[in-house]
């Protein structure tokens, strides 16, 4: 039985799994082909990426849960120090300081928070009783409101909001009481204010007003969403085809390779194309949730479930913001948009995930 578990789990890859992400990622590459103006350059590096964000995948697979269990703590400590520095020293980029130079590349710490605060979350709630008590509550609360302030204030709202709902999972799946999420959710109702008078930036105040009425400023920060539903309305069922999008070739939509690219998606393969889409990231999704519930203990079972949520917030917000239901926070459409440090975020998670399905143990009948 063992050798039949080893075959059928070869490296630790759990097909299905694989299958949709290599599907997922095939698409991205016909879209961005369209969206770049068929540069073959940007397709070159985007599939570098890719197979770097894959062999990242292959490495984390490999790494069995009680070692990572044990790393947990440093890795989130490591976190928080580099996401200092980045505060004192790193360097700035269109207003925003978020990279430190490391000299042969730049480097985004906030990036490997996404997985190392749902990480330290899960391993403090592992070795306590669950539903969580108020004091443990309270610490977690903690964990994850360190690094959310700190990459607040570079500022980057939109990676902030997503590392508070990494963590802010693994206290929904640990069984928080319902009635202590809405408190929270009343809570953070009356805290509204204040974020806006005293938190937030002119930019990011400008991007809800303009999401709430992007008409108001047709050739300025309302360009982007106006732009974008004339795209996606354009087309209709069946869509204009592959490379006939005409928001994209005329340049009329900003963006198009990274934050805006399901609008060039959408246009071009119209809602049957979108309707492909979601069923391949609604299966992502299941098969991960899958995992999630065939995980034998409570880290491995909190930390998939955190992950596979965090991997569907990223398709919300995203789909959401473009298709103008949600404010414009910047965030790429999963293995679809053109982008480095998400697809290496991304495939870390996703190792993470198929190496707690395929090391699970057998257990005896």
């Amino acid at each position: 039985m063992q050798a039949s578990w080893n075959k059928s789990h070869f490296l630790h890859l759990d097909k299905p799994l694989l299958l949709g992400l290599l599907l997922l990622s095939s698409i991205g590459l016909v879209v961005l082909y369209s969206a770049g103006d068929q540069d073959i350059e940007l397709i070159f590096r985007q599939m570098l990426r890719l197979l770097g964000g894959f062999g990242i995948m292959l490495l984390v697979a490999q790494i069995r849960t009680q070692h990572i269990v044990r790393w947990v703590p440093w890795l989130y400590i490591c976190g928080v120090v580099l996401l200092l520095l980045v505060l004192v020293v790193g360097d700035s980029t269109k207003g925003s300081q978020r990279w430190l130079n490391l000299g042969l590349f730049r480097f985004q710490p906030s990036e490997m928070m996404k997985l190392a605060v749902p990480m330290m979350v899960t391993w403090y709630f592992a070795a306590r009783p669950l539903p969580p008590r108020s004091g443990h509550l309270l610490l977690a609360i903690l964990i994850i409101a360190i690094p959310v302030i700190l990459v607040a204030k570079e500022p980057d709202l939109g990676t902030a909001l997503l590392i508070a709902s990494s963590g802010l999972f693994v206290l929904l799946l640990s069984g928080l009481s319902w009635h202590i999420v809405f408190g929270f959710i009343t809570a953070s109702a009356a805290f509204a204010p204040v974020l806006w008078f005293y938190i937030l930036h002119d930019y990011q105040k400008d991007r809800i007003l303009t999401f709430l009425n992007p008409e108001a400023k047709p050739l300025t920060t309302g360009y982007h969403i106006i732009q974008s539903k004339i795209a996606i309305g354009s087309g209709g069922m069946e869509g204009k085809g592959w490379l006939n999008g005409t928001q994209s070739l005329l340049q009329f939509l900003p963006e198009r390779t990274t934050d805006f690219v399901f609008a060039v998606y959408s246009e071009e393969f119209g809602l049957l194309g979108i309707l492909v889409l979601l069923s391949l990231y609604f299966f992502i999704i299941s098969r991960g949730m899958y995992i999630a519930l065939q995980a034998q203990d409570t880290f491995s079972r909190l930390l998939v479930g955190s992950l596979v949520l965090t991997f569907f917030v990223y398709i919300f917000v995203n789909m959401g913001m473009v298709t103008g239901i949600l404010p414009v926070v910047g965030l790429p459409l999963p293995l679809i948009s053109y982008g480095g440090t998400s697809i290496i975020t991304l495939m870390a998670g996703f190792g993470l995930i198929m190496g707690v399905h395929t090391h699970r143990r057998f257990l005896s009948t």
